[in-house]
């Protein structure tokens, strides 16, 4: 959702100023993204090669495959349920929402662009349609498979429309103060907490109930302005610096608790995972201080290099991939 929404402040921000151009916004989202993810996978490679069985090497060089295709969440849908047990061997399962945001970013630029022309009422309306037919769409498709309702855009393109409207609400409209923006943050706050803590594993997802978190979502991105005490709390140097090196946290948190899992005779205790989430911050802020930082610097590369370095990054991990499940795991290790 929070993706929907600052790609599409992007978007209409350029298009409104006539500045925007795919391949602008394709050398961002590349500068982005794939630095950390290219780190992250490399770093996975030698600890797959020295903890995985074969069987499990030759799933991974599948799943590197699919990552630098940026297809893993069909992989992930043809191969798994995301909370079965075996999910916690699965080293890259988590690239499965990166997917999905990769995918919407290959075609919601394009939309934006050749329906600009219509005007914005037309481009709100298409949205609202598309997100409504996204939500129709998920709250059937879980009865009838859960795993494609969870992995496949289609079910997910509703929350990423959620904060593409929220992005054309603040664009249209002024920043609401006093008693009704406390009141609707505070709302949104508690609507995500509830999430965090009333949802589980039960509850199909997404589905109706996936309205909790997001509309929670959009209402913190609307109405939490620094002049609410929600948004002074979210805006508190610590949690700013936590959203800074978010991406990076995300990127390295599966690995490390799934190769702990695999590592490990038995379940790793609680303070082992404490010990890993707190080694997930610290090699999150190296990916973002030394890799993101960096690489998202034009004065340091240029669209030319960034581009040639993500095609060659992606063949890279590709043939890797393939080469892992041609050799069948290599069994040869042990």
């Amino acid at each position: 959702m929070i993706s929907g929404y600052l790609i599409t402040s992007i978007i209409v921000g350029e298009l409104e100023s006539g500045r925007f151009t795919l391949t602008g916004f394709y050398e961002r989202r590349a500068r982005r993204i794939l630095p950390a993810l290219f780190l992250v996978l490399l770093v996975c490679l030698p600890v797959a090669w020295w903890l995985l069985l074969p069987a499990e090497l030759v799933d991974f060089g599948k799943s590197l495959v699919a990552v630098a295709g940026f297809v893993s969440n069909i992989l992930f849908w043809l191969q798994t349920d995301y909370f079965a047990a075996t999910a916690e061997q699965i080293p890259l399962l988590h690239t499965w929402s990166l997917a999905v945001e990769e995918q919407y970013y290959l075609l919601f630029p394009l939309l934006l662009l050749l329906t600009w022309g219509l005007g914005k009422r037309w481009v709100l309306g298409l949205l609202i349609l598309i997100a409504l037919l996204s939500l129709v769409w998920a709250e059937w498709l879980w009865r009838q498979s859960v795993e494609a309702n969870f992995y496949l855009l289609p079910s997910r393109a509703w929350e990423l429309m959620l904060g593409a409207l929220a992005a054309f609400y603040l664009r249209q409209n002024r920043v609401e103060q006093g008693t009704f923006a406390q009141v609707a943050s505070l709302l949104g706050l508690c609507m995500l907490l509830l999430a965090i803590f009333g949802l589980h594993q039960g509850i199909a997802f997404p589905s109706l109930y996936a309205l909790l978190p997001t509309l929670g979502a959009v209402l913190l991105i609307v109405f939490a302005t620094p002049a609410t005490w929600v948004g002074q709390w979210l805006g508190n140097q610590v949690l700013v610096g936590i959203g800074l090196i978010s991406y990076s946290a995300y990127l390295w948190h599966q690995p490390l608790f799934v190769f702990a899992r695999i590592q490990a005779i038995d379940e790793p205790s609680a303070g082992l995972m404490a010990g890993l989430s707190v080694l997930t911050l610290l090699l999150a802020y190296v990916s973002w201080r030394w890799v993101e930082k960096p690489l998202r610097e034009r004065s340091r590369f240029s669209r030319q290099q960034i581009f040639v370095m993500a095609a060659l990054g992606s063949l890279l991990f590709v043939a890797i991939g393939v080469w892992l499940v041609v050799m069948d795991g290599l069994p040869g290790r042990f």
